[in-house]
């Protein structure tokens, strides 16, 4: 390697506090820079970071810090999985990766959900530009828990009266009314990781009180039959588990000033053997219909432990395979 081939590039950073930030503790995640731009030096002098080494990894490593560099000035906090993030879409030449974690929704008691990769952010935007939009994807990459922030959101700023979800009681079938209890009771296994995520959200006391108001309801989809949904947020999760006869009936619920968000993982069907998915069904009906988006989420998006995402990416090898 020639000296030509050297560059040496400088980083300002103005202030202990967010230099301390930045480079984490221990300079854990300066080290993490290092490990990804293995070439680059890196030496924090006063106020300064100064990057060196052959072109164009000096850049990519200045381009990552200056993106981290952004979050932190905006007050967030950042740890190794934000950091790796970060360094993902700077190595895929993603424009301004700092955007993609800069954009959130405020969902009460002020706290901001945001995005945690491209994907995740895409799917945001898919859902303030839409009326009905689907998304696909394993467990662990936020289908839900995004649309549930959206919708909690809408909820508290008055864009919409009421937010209702919804899923598919595949294993109870049509013998609810057989089992003990009231509807809650009855339903309550199949859509307690819908509470989970509001209880996050909302705290449990003002989940239980938009729900005595009416504003929050969470109900099994065969109650949503011949129904109107106007001025609403309608979540339907675990959409794999629907027939195409139920996906066609929830989606002429559709009233004015709605939105409708459907998630699902089209890998984990659990229908009875021959029984078609609507999910699977649904996006060469709808695929050309204005209004409507497909977002697909992927091993990579996955927010869970980073094995959850090897995982995912193992078993996708695996039933290609087969």
């Amino acid at each position: 390697m020639t000296q030509a081939s050297l560059n040496e590039v400088t980083l300002r950073v103005p202030g202990d506090h967010l230099m301390l930030a930045l480079l984490g503790e221990r300079d854990a995640h300066l080290r993490l820079v290092e490990e990804a731009f293995l070439d680059a030096r890196i030496v924090a002098r006063g106020d300064e970071l100064r990057i060196g080494g052959p072109e164009p990894t000096a850049t990519l490593a200045k381009t990552t810090l200056e993106e981290l560099l952004v979050l932190v000035r905006e007050g967030q906090s950042l740890d190794e999985d934000r950091v790796l993030r970060v360094i993902e879409l700077v190595k895929a030449e993603v424009a301004r990766p700092s955007e993609v974690f800069s954009d959130g929704v405020p969902v009460g008691r002020g706290k901001i959900v945001r995005p945690k990769t491209l994907n995740q952010k895409r799917y945001l935007d898919a859902i303030r530009r839409n009326t009905v939009i689907f998304s696909i994807g394993p467990a662990g990459t936020g289908k839900t828990y995004l649309a549930m922030a959206v919708a909690v959101s809408g909820l508290e700023s008055g864009s919409v009266t009421r937010l209702i979800l919804t899923r598919p009681a595949v294993e109870a079938g049509e013998r609810l009314g057989f089992l003990p209890g009231d509807l809650a009771a009855k339903v309550d296994p199949y859509l307690r990781p819908l509470y989970d995520a509001l209880y996050d959200m909302l705290g449990p006391e003002e989940t239980q009180r938009l729900m005595e108001r009416g504003a929050i309801e969470i109900a099994p989809l065969a109650y949503m039959r011949g129904r109107t949904l106007n001025d609403a947020f309608v979540v339907l999760d675990e959409a794999q588990n629907t027939s195409p006869e139920q996906m066609k009936m929830f989606l002429t619920r559709l009233g004015f000033n709605s939105k409708m968000v459907i998630t699902g993982d089209v890998t984990q069907v659990d229908l009875p053997t021959g029984k078609a998915s609507g999910l699977r069904q649904v996006r060469g009906v709808l695929d050309d219909i204005p209004g409507v988006s497909f977002i697909t989420l992927g091993a990579e998006d996955v927010v869970r432990h980073r094995i959850v995402a090897a995982i995912v990416e193992a078993y996708r090898r695996h039933e290609e395979g087969e």
